[in-house]
């Protein structure tokens, strides 16, 4: 399974609401928050909505943080 970690790296103030909308859909809720998500079309849809305010990194699977912590 591959997965991909989106990091919000320009505020999505002064854009449209539905960009908005996909930056809050993603998780992302303050400015350097990243999230990881396994990759799929509806990710990176939205991800690709939203290019000029994200950054998208590829993520092996042995990079993920563990249940425990």
């Amino acid at each position: 399974m591959e997965y991909v970690k989106i990091t919000l790296v320009k505020s999505p103030i002064g854009y449209a609401k539905n960009q908005k909308l996909t930056v809050r859909s993603l998780g992302l809720r303050k400015m350097h928050a990243s999230v990881i998500h396994v990759k799929n079309d509806a990710i990176m849809g939205m991800a690709n909505t939203v290019r000029h305010l994200v950054k998208v990194e590829a993520v092996d699977s042995s990079e993920l943080p563990s249940e425990n912590e």
